[in-house]
């Protein structure tokens, strides 16, 4: 039986990945790397073996990985890209060891050499530090998550603007559940590997008036467009310090460096990826 392994597998993406992949294998041949056990619980009584995995222990990390046929590292939400790095640089020795066939790595968009964003320097290094690993891999980079804007819609519908300092740029997105679902796929795909990397997009970027209209129809308010500065918005959403880190992401969409949209995700899963407008009107009508 096909061993998996996925890490960082109760947040936001591991637990869709965990989720997507246990209805394309069996629950048995799934083991998830995680950092607190007790909230995996109810993945282990769906028959998923789970192990304490901490990324700054490399033993901890081979052990989650020992022999995994298809091993998939999400990275921890960590703000700076020396921490992820050292976290990396354990995955991927403890990878060697363990002796993983093919490992499946989360990126993302910002990882161009010219990029302010504060994380964009452990992008870029992902997929350098694969090609000179004795690994095989797919890299699989998300375009920014739609999800936070379903949330937020209130907020821009009070403000009756949407504020994100990008000026005349464009943003791409992808959901949440069908990045999960690429990831799982890759895994199950064999055929997949020979691309080392794909992109995960919908197939439109969208200015902000653009998104700004979208937001109007969805949400039935009028929603227009007024920018704030980089670091007014810093200061806006500084909760958890992350403001700087999100502002740094925007700085380097103004650039148009998150606009990027490819066709990969249909590649991978034979259909496009949801339009952002029916996203949005779905989950709004989730919630309501």
């Amino acid at each position: 039986m096909t061993k998996y392994v996925i890490t960082g597998a109760t947040g936001h993406l591991g637990s869709q990945i965990v989720s997507q992949l246990a209805q394309r294998v069996a629950a048995t041949s799934i083991t998830l790397g995680v950092h607190t056990p007790a909230k995996a619980a109810a993945f282990a009584q769906q028959g998923m073996t789970v192990l304490p995995l901490d990324y700054r222990e490399q033993t901890s990390i081979v052990a989650s990985l020992q022999n995994a046929d298809v091993a998939i590292y999400v990275p921890s939400k960590s703000h700076d890209s020396f921490s992820r790095v050292t976290e990396f640089e354990n995955v991927i020795a403890a990878a060697e060891t363990a002796q993983v066939q093919h490992l499946i790595v989360m990126g993302f968009i910002a990882d161009q050499v010219d990029n302010p964003f504060d994380l964009s320097a452990f992008y870029g290094y992902v997929p350098r530090r694969l090609a000179a690993s004795n690994l095989s891999y797919t890299i699989l980079r998300n375009a920014l998550y739609a999800d936070p804007l379903v949330p937020y819609l209130p907020e821009l519908i009070e403000r009756h603007n949407v504020i994100y300092p990008l000026g005349d740029a464009s943003l791409s997105f992808i959901s949440l559940a069908e990045s999960a679902a690429a990831f799982a796929q890759v895994a199950v795909t064999s055929s997949l590997w020979t691309q080392p990397m794909y992109t995960l997009t919908q197939q439109r970027s969208y200015t902000m008036p653009a998104l700004a209209r979208v937001l109007s129809d969805v949400s039935g308010k009028s929603i227009g467009y007024a920018p704030v500065t980089l670091s007014t918005f810093a200061q806006m959403y500084n909760a958890g310090n992350e403001g700087h880190m999100l502002a740094s992401m925007y700085a380097g969409g103004a650039k148009g460096l998150l606009a990027t949209v490819t066709d990969d995700y249909q590649k991978i899963m034979g259909r496009p990826a949801q339009a952002l407008p029916d996203f949005l009107a779905a989950n709004l009508a989730g919630k309501s």
